[in-house]
């Protein structure tokens, strides 16, 4: 059983300190217990040795009934890149996890400094973020993201034992000074069919299928011929990069109904690719899942960009067939159920953008020029989705 320790109480420069030994994380993974040395406060502010000592005993009460583990006296930076990382890799999908190392190799590794896990405080990351948000004029939305993996890294300390009691990132405020949510775009129902004239196949066919399903992109990219029954196409993967993971939430594998424009299209370029029956639905030449990024910057922005159409990104037709369907006049649970939202207020609050009432007969309107303009259009095809 470790002794109890008082510790050596004595004054230098100006201030009174408390020696003591303490178990001590090495470089090479062990712990050392070696003596340490910690300023209590100065002389002018605690000129008694007395109260010196009731500001010491504190201190030592927290070192001798201290159950952490050898982690907490880490430094945070190799708490974070030699145990959570790795930890976080293994549990998030490769997207999020390269989001992860991208926040804290440029906000948060370069301002956290030689700082141990167990002493990092609430007012260490208010700092923190205040300093962020006033270096990098960030927005509040990506604020949000740093604390919470912040917040994630010190969850996991807890878990590892490296500390107790409350996450310090708890009662973190994101600074006042932070800029507001930068704009979001949905594309409409003219700006769609214009891509879909201006187009050439196969895109024009990916395009469609991105606005009269509302796919994530990931989604998009790994939609296989098994996935798609002609009336609709059931969500079972998503590809970032070159990484295969599931649907991003079990609302995301609901199926999805299918149009019968779109039905059209997939049919004509199901017959272009030799008709088959399994595999990519969307593959670039070398049969390896079409790259949507690559589309964009080789086809997609050069084309709309000398016809004069905007191009707002991918994520543009999701909320695009939430606001069109909404401004049509289809219920908000319905658009949540076409969207795959486990969450309604997230579908009505980040998805729908608003229109003036009397755009509703136009988009009708436009809604059945969609079907008759389609190429090689089935007779009696319609907009109506398909339950």
């Amino acid at each position: 059983m470790t002794r109890l320790q008082k510790g050596h109480l004595y004054k230098a420069y100006g201030a009174w300190h408390v020696r003591y030994r303490e178990n001590v994380w090495q470089e090479d993974g062990t712990t050392k217990r070696i003596q340490v040395s910690k300023r209590i406060a100065s002389l002018a502010e605690c000129p008694r040795k007395g109260d010196a000592r009731l500001l010491a005993e504190e201190i030592l009460h927290k070192v001798n009934t201290d159950r952490t583990s050898p982690s907490s006296t880490m430094p945070l930076v190799r708490f974070v890149e030699n145990i959570y990382l790795p930890h976080a890799k293994t549990q998030r999908r490769a997207s999020t996890f390269n989001g992860y190392g991208h926040v804290w190799e440029k906000h948060l590794k370069p301002r956290i400094a030689d700082v141990r896990v167990r002493d990092f405080r609430t007012w260490d990351g208010e700092r923190l973020l205040q300093e962020i948000a006033t270096e990098s004029s960030l927005s509040r939305a990506t604020l949000k993201q740093i604390k919470s993996l912040l917040s994630a890294i010190f969850k996991h300390a807890k878990r590892c034992g490296a500390i107790n009691g409350v996450n310090p990132m708890q009662d973190v405020s994101i600074p006042g000074n932070a800029k507001g949510p930068g704009e979001t775009f949905a594309y409409s129902l003219e700006e769609i069919q214009r891509m879909l004239t201006l187009l050439p196949e196969p895109i024009a066919t990916v395009i469609a299928t991105a606005a009269f399903t509302g796919l994530r992109k990931g989604e998009l990219r790994g939609l296989t011929w098994e996935n798609y029954t002609g009336k609709e196409i059931r969500v079972t993967q998503s590809l970032w990069e070159t990484h295969v993971s599931g649907p991003k939430t079990r609302s995301s594998k609901a199926p999805v109904p299918v149009i019968g424009q779109l039905a059209a299209m997939l049919e004509r370029h199901r017959l272009a690719c030799g008709n088959p029956a399994s595999g990519w639905i969307f593959a670039a030449t070398n049969g390896s899942p079409l790259h949507l990024d690559n589309l964009v910057r080789r086809v997609i922005l050069p084309v709309l960009g000398k016809a004069g159409v905007k191009w707002r990104g991918w994520h543009a037709f999701r909320r695009g067939l939430a606001s069109n369907l909404y401004r049509l006049g289809i219920s908000d649970k319905t658009i949540q159920a076409i969207l795959r939202h486990a969450n309604l207020a997230i579908t009505m609050n980040h998805y729908v953008m608003s229109a003036p009432a009397d755009t509703v007969e136009a988009m009708g309107k436009l809604e059945t020029v969609c079907n008759e303009r389609a190429m090689g259009t089935l007779a009696g095809s319609s907009v109506r989705i398909v339950n």
